[in-house]
């Protein structure tokens, strides 16, 4: 684990042991300073890290010494205040001045900048992400935001050009369906491979990778000439273009404090969710002026912008990497170790090399690398399915439930949208029902504004009402904190929202009401999205892309079950009991996981911690 990373964790006790005798006599000269001071001299950046310069000179470790000297003497001072009963206001201001000095960033020279093509970047990379300008953090995040709104907004661009689809390509509406379907199916596998893969080459590189990957299946589908090759071309862009529904929170935990996470994960959401509700928009006017084969030609050229984008403004951003080669040849040779021995739980020493000088003969050098070879693909293709071993740790379990049923109710939402508007007693044009989608988006547009910013304050107000303090007075956060009223509000009105617009679609009421209901679903929904992805990234800091993956994997396979019983349902029970049921659930399943995550969070967080490594084979 990185040195960076322990001092945010508050383990100070190595550094304690190299404090001078004379740093020591000077303690009780340090009581009379106020913490606000000792806080500032300590000069921590803004996540509480220490300064990569002061692990490496000579000077910087004096300084770091003084400064456990420092964190030393406060514990003592907080011990004394808490008897006191200090006003916590003071801790406030302790912490201000502490986040008020920002640490410059370093960038990595252009010759050594990691990821694909990374010379070519704008924005350099720097040493500590968390050093990025919060201008360029919020660039970085737009980013990565626009980029995610690809991929499901080719899932449902294709909607309004259906009917056009089945008579060019000679099919069945049943058939020409499944090009949604499949498209959401490889969205929810895909993302598996993605994140695993994301944490060993990078993010960059993922991003580009899959981005030309989507090009080149975009071109191929819109010259498809029969059904079979567009079904084919429409689920490997799919699956290319999910990376950023994997990688893309992973991405802003990197550059992100967990204080300000909240806002920035409502924004990166925004592009996803505003997606497939502005695409039928697109879609229906490119059908009708242009061809269906147009939609593919447009999203052909999203994916050359957003590529260009990736390659010119975004730098590496993930912070540890280690090669699927290194991997493999250290779990070989812990095994030719442990054969030798006969102990199988024998460690190596951490600084020796694995060699293959342990065998004698050229048969078991070639079984040998045989073996190292098996292991690499075993950790390229096999491990990241275990990504799905995350669900059977209760906290990851409950948010990625909660967030399939707000999902597949989404998506469900938009089926019948489409679906109920072109029909009696509406009767709209694909341009119109189009615009029906617009509601849904200016509620996620409004959450994501001040619904993350709301939710980084009631983290702060949760830490400061516990008193949960480091010793250099820093706030310390829990992801469960995120689950306060927000969560209440998001739970209660989505379920309701989803209600009044069944009702009022089923008896056909004027437009407006089915549509205001619609935008009370997007703040609703769009408040239960940010908060559970958010959590999920700090349920597994150390890997925050693999908890999106098995949301994204378990909500999309849900979301294509949905998109493909929707109508059928609507033309059986109409849209009236339909969405009644999907409240009268949604109601259930979020009170249900509130609940249980207020009483039960803290023991499964623990537990998680303790066993993930091992579950996870790490």
């Amino acid at each position: 684990m990185s040195a960076d990373h322990d001092l945010e964790k508050g383990d100070l006790q190595p550094h304690l042991e190299k404090v001078d005798t004379d740093d020591s006599k000077d303690l009780s000269d340090k009581h009379s300073t106020s913490r606000k001071e000792r806080i500032a001299s300590s000069h921590p950046n803004e996540s509480g890290e220490l300064a990569e310069d002061d692990e490496i000179s000579p000077q910087g470790r004096g300084r770091r010494a003084r400064r456990s000297s420092d964190s030393s003497n406060e514990s003592i001072h907080t011990a004394h205040d808490h008897q006191t009963a200090t006003p916590s206001r003071d801790r406030s201001r302790a912490q201000s001045s502490a986040r008020s000095v920002r640490r410059e960033p370093v960038n990595v020279p252009r010759s050594q900048r990691r990821g694909l093509l990374g010379r070519f970047t704008l924005i350099p990379e720097i040493t500590n992400q968390y050093d990025y300008p919060r201008r360029t953090k919020w660039m970085l995040t737009f980013i990565v935001a626009v980029a995610g709104a690809a991929g499901p907004m080719a899932s449902s661009i294709v909607l309004p050009a259906l009917v056009d689809i089945t008579r060019d390509l000679h099919s069945t509406p049943t058939i020409v369906n499944l090009s949604i379907a499949l498209f959401m199916l490889s969205m929810a596998i895909f993302p598996l491979w993605w994140s695993s893969f994301s944490e060993t080459f990078g993010r960059r590189t993922i991003y580009l990778t899959s981005f030309t990957l989507y090009i080149i299946f975009s071109i191929v589908g819109a010259v498809s000439t029969n059904i079979g090759m567009f079904l084919a071309m429409r689920m490997l862009s799919g699956g290319a273009s999910a990376s950023v529904q994997a990688v893309g929170a992973g991405s802003i935990a990197d550059i992100w404090e967990v204080h300000e996470r909240g806002r920035a994960i409502g924004l990166f959401y925004l592009g996803p969710l505003c997606g497939p509700l502005l695409s039928p928009i697109i879609g229906g006017l490119l059908a009708e002026n242009l061809g269906w084969r147009s939609i593919q030609w447009f999203l052909t050229i999203l994916g050359v912008v957003i590529l260009l984008f990736l390659t010119l403004c975004l730098p590496e951003t993930l912070r540890e990497q280690r090669s699927v080669a290194a991997r493999a040849e250290a779990e070989v040779e812990r095994e030719v170790v442990a054969d030798t021995s006969g102990e199988k739980g024998e460690k190596l020493d951490s600084t020796a090399r694995p060699t293959l000088s342990r065998v004698s003969t050229k048969q078991s050098t070639l079984h040998l690398k045989s073996k190292k070879y098996l292991a690499i693909l075993r950790l390229w293709f096999v491990d990241p399915l275990r990504i799905i071993l995350y669900l059977q740790f209760p906290a990851v379990a409950i948010c990625v439930f909660y967030a399939t049923v707000c999902f597949c109710a989404l998506y469900s939402l938009n089926i019948s949208i489409q679906a109920t508007f072109s029909a009696p007693p509406y009767n709209y044009s694909n341009i119109i029902v189009g615009l029906c989608y617009l509601p849904n988006s200016l509620g996620y547009f409004i959450t994501s504004i001040f619904g993350g910013r709301w939710v980084d304050r009631i983290m702060a107000r949760e830490a400061q009402k516990a008193g949960r303090y480091d010793s250099k007075g820093n706030l310390k956060y829990q992801p469960e904190d995120r689950m306060k009223e927000n969560a209440w509000l998001g739970a209660i009105m989505f379920p309701a929202a989803l209600i009044a617009y069944g009702w009022t679609a089923e008896f056909g009421v004027n437009l407006a009401a089915p549509l205001v209901a619609n935008f009370f679903f997007g703040i609703g929904s769009m408040l239960i999205f940010a908060m559970v992805t958010t959590m999920l990234t700090e349920f597994m800091p150390r890997k925050p892309s693999n908890g999106v993956a098995v949301n994204n994997f378990v909500r999309n396979i849900f979301s294509c079950v949905g998109a493909a019983v929707t109508e059928p349902l609507i033309q059986a029970i109409g849209n009236g009991w339909l969405f009644t049921m999907f409240g009268l659930f949604s109601f259930v399943a979020g009170f249900g996981c509130l609940w249980a995550m207020k009483r039960y969070s803290k023991h499964w967080r623990i537990t998680m911690d303790k066993n993930l490594s091992k579950v996870m084979g790490t």
